[in-house]
């Protein structure tokens, strides 16, 4: 059984460096990414419609490098991309403290939108070149629970700090997130200098380097690819927009309620994920997979309630109640969905299968928000909380086509061991 001084003593040196880090590293993006629509619209004074097409940018640059950064990882090593991405956000961070025009916004927003872009992909990397086996995947679900850790605190503190009325709070928190992203510098410039997640191109492989084409061929990386896409789009896509989209309008809780359910979000993860990964470590990561899919529709059908006692104690308690559950199957995603990922790459082409899994994640992701707010913009409540269900079963059911298309070892649990064969 997993506990959190066997993995702490598990872990190369090089993990622990990384690993303690996370929740600070993250601090200040909690401090930002509530509040960076807000300073945009109530602060700088751009009209709405351009402070979400600004913010839009994130994601957008973020999906369109995404495989030339896997290429670039494969070819020079994460720590070199990765490097430059931080650069870029300290940039991108410092001109968004200072932006009082929207050309210069823009600028800061594509910049921080590369760092997004290649952050993913390479930190997914030298985490795989770390660990594996089941390592790997209990270090991507304790990974995930401190990022979840620094994005709550930062997001309460810049709660009581920001004031719309001073603009100099949210010039300091932005300053405060370009400094933050020094940590992770300092590790790559230190302590994992020495971590090379590409192989020597002058040396000879028992694996042949694998461009996308060859990558997207194998059916099993289309199917967790398309997986992981329909997870973002019912999943991560609607947190930002059609759940407080439908808490507010059909739900009618108060913005403090939607903000709580946040810290509920964040609370559950960091609490629930050493206990998750005790109970998923060695089983077959697509049954985890399909476990998640049931607990999401339940939490979609929990929000969907709330619908039917609008402005009431009891739809406040179900959208507290639906970001619980739904933090509950977070802590079955994330350390499964990676894993498979890496451990179906080989270090020549890491990179490349880290970038299909972060285009997927993006293109979820922006796509998702863009459903919510057609379906809702046309009072179709009942058909978006459908919508998110049946996402949950087709989850389900790429799932089941998933754990036919891949190896055990691939899958979480060891290969059978063949039968000995009888004395003669």
């Amino acid at each position: 059984m997993i506990s959190a001084r066997s993995f702490w003593h598990s872990l190369p040196i090089e993990g622990r460096w990384l690993l303690s880090t996370v929740a600070f590293q993250t601090l200040g993006r909690g401090l930002t990414l509530p509040f960076t629509i807000i300073y945009l619209h109530e602060v700088r004074g751009f009209d709405l419609g351009l402070s979400g097409f600004l913010m839009s940018l994130i994601a957008i640059v973020a999906l369109a490098i995404a495989a030339p950064s896997g290429t670039l990882i494969d070819r020079f090593g994460a720590r070199v991309v990765l490097l430059v991405g931080l650069v870029a956000m300290i940039i991108g961070c410092v001109l968004l403290a200072y932006a009082t025009n929207a050309i210069v916004a823009g600028v800061a927003l594509v910049l921080i939108g590369l760092n997004f872009g290649v952050s993913w992909i390479g930190f997914n990397a030298i985490i795989a070149t770390l660990v594996q086996g089941d390592l790997r995947q209990q270090y991507f679900g304790v990974n995930f629970a401190l990022v979840n850790l620094g994005i709550g605190v930062g997001g309460i503190i810049g709660g009581f700090f920001v004031d719309v009325t001073r603009p100099e709070t949210f010039t300091a928190i932005f300053l405060v997130d370009a400094a933050t992203n020094l940590i992770p510098m300092a590790l790559l410039l230190g302590p994992l200098r020495r971590v090379r997640t590409h192989g020597d191109a002058e040396a000879r492989h028992e694996t042949p380097a694998e461009g996308y084409r060859q990558i997207l061929r194998r059916p099993e990386v289309l199917w967790v690819t398309l997986l992981t896409f329909v997870a973002m789009f019912i999943g991560y896509g609607q947190m930002e927009g059609g759940f407080p989209a439908f808490a507010r309008q059909v739900s009618g809780v108060s913005t403090q309620i939607i903000g709580f359910s946040f810290a509920v979000n964040t609370a559950v993860i960091v609490l629930l994920q050493f206990t998750v990964l005790r109970f998923i470590t060695g089983k077959r990561r697509t049954r985890v997979m399909q476990v998640m899919a049931l607990v999401w529709g339940v939490s979609w059908l929990i929000l969907g309630a709330t619908g039917l006692l609008p402005d009431s104690l009891a739809a406040a308690i179900g959208v507290l109640a639906f970001m619980g559950v739904f933090a509950f199957g977070e802590t079955m995603l994330q350390p499964t969905v990676p894993a498979v990922y890496n451990d179906l790459a080989s270090d020549r082409s890491r990179g490349r299968y880290n970038a299909i899994n972060s285009a997927a994640f993006q293109g979820g992701a922006i796509l998702g928000p863009i459903a919510a707010g057609l379906l809702l913009d046309h009072d179709l409540q009942a058909g978006y909380i459908a919508t998110m269900v049946i996402g949950c079963l087709a989850i389900a059911v790429l799932a089941i086509a998933l754990e036919r298309r891949i190896a055990p070892d691939v899958n979480g649990v060891p290969e059978p061991e063949p039968a000995a064969s009888p004395a003669e």
